[in-house]
């Protein structure tokens, strides 16, 4: 998915690969941002491509490069996935958090003050762990949803490309439409300086949504959490080996007698299978989401559902989505 990055910036400062080959940041290529769902055989992800946390990470920091020239900023936003575990969001779900999917947020300062190599080059800019350990702390790379911030628009147009759901030149129209402007609390925020982009783009996070919490891919993370659990209990994987990186763990789970034909029976899931009562046999889940959408702002209009009474329905409809069936696959 790096063909993006030439779409957030002109060019990548050499800071950027400095830091970004850092061994924990250069970690992160091993490490998919469709949490495990890529390795079973839905048609949802069936063929979409490579797309890893580093990939990511980095088009974060060129975002927020771009539209701050903030050095912390900028490393914050790169930053901001170091502590994911392979899978990512998986361990959410392993943890029990997968309403909130937060737990693998945790540890980021520590990642970063362990390395070396990061805290060398932290010091040569006067820069302290503390500045970009939390991207939090700058609402142009992280803020609370349903805004538009760096992070949601690096993810959003990653995906929309992945699933073929938009085509470069759309996601370039969508991008150079952006400036940054002030949300309803003075805060600086991404804004769309014309109402019609703001809707489309509102519309094709939609469809990005409903894929995050689709039938196929709350079985699949849940699927692999709970064959996680089973490496982990027994002694297959350490915890710690969730922090190294997916070509590693997957080796490990395909050469343990049990958790080997558990793998290969999940990397075969084709047909989700859905019921109203829990059946007596064979594997089944019932899990919730989080559900992720992006209300953004357009100059002088305010977020697109204030003005917008079909996208309005379109995001009130996707908040009411039902996940309380009984899941399983074949």
């Amino acid at each position: 998915m790096n063909q993006l990055w030439s779409v957030y910036h002109n060019e990548i400062p050499i800071f950027f690969r400095e830091f970004s080959a850092a061994p924990p940041m250069a970690r992160l290529k091993d490490v998919g941002m469709n949490c495990g769902c890529e390795y079973t055989d839905f048609p949802l992800f069936r063929d979409i491509g490579s797309y890893s946390r580093y990939d990511h990470s980095l088009g974060v920091a060129l975002i927020v490069w771009h539209f701050t020239r903030s050095v912390e900023q900028a490393l914050a936003g790169l930053f901001h996935d170091i502590a994911t575990p392979v899978f990512a969001h998986v361990v959410d779900f392993l943890k029990g958090d997968y309403l909130r999917q937060e737990s693998t947020e945790e540890g980021t300062a520590e990642r970063i003050a362990a390395s070396p190599e990061i805290c060398g080059l932290l010091e040569r800019h006067g820069l302290a762990v503390e500045q970009v350990a939390d991207c939090r702390r700058y609402p142009i790379a992280d803020n609370p949803s349903p805004a538009l911030s760096a992070d949601r628009l690096e993810y959003t147009l990653g995906n929309l490309l992945n699933y073929g759901f938009a085509d470069l030149g759309r996601i370039r129209a969508f991008y150079e439409d952006l400036t940054v402007g002030e949300d309803e609390a003075g805060r600086p925020e991404l804004v769309f300086r014309t109402p019609e982009t703001a809707a489309a783009f509102a519309r094709a996070a939609l469809q990005n949504s409903r894929v995050y919490v689709a039938d196929e891919d709350r079985f699949a993370m849940q699927a692999l959490a709970d064959l996680l659990k089973l490496a982990l209990e027994r002694g297959t994987l350490g915890w710690e080996e969730l922090w190294s990186t997916e070509t590693k763990v997957v080796r490990k789970l395909e050469t343990d007698p049990v958790c080997g034909p558990a793998w290969r029976r999940f990397r075969g899931c084709s047909h989700v299978l859905q019921r109203e009562e829990r059946p007596e046999t064979g594997y089944w889940v019932r899990v919730g989401a989080k559900k992720r959408w992006i209300d953004p702002l357009a100059q002088g209009m305010g977020r697109v559902s204030a003005w917008d009474a079909e996208a309005k329905a379109r995001m009130e409809a996707f908040q009411r989505l039902d996940h309380s069936r009984w899941l399983g696959a074949e």
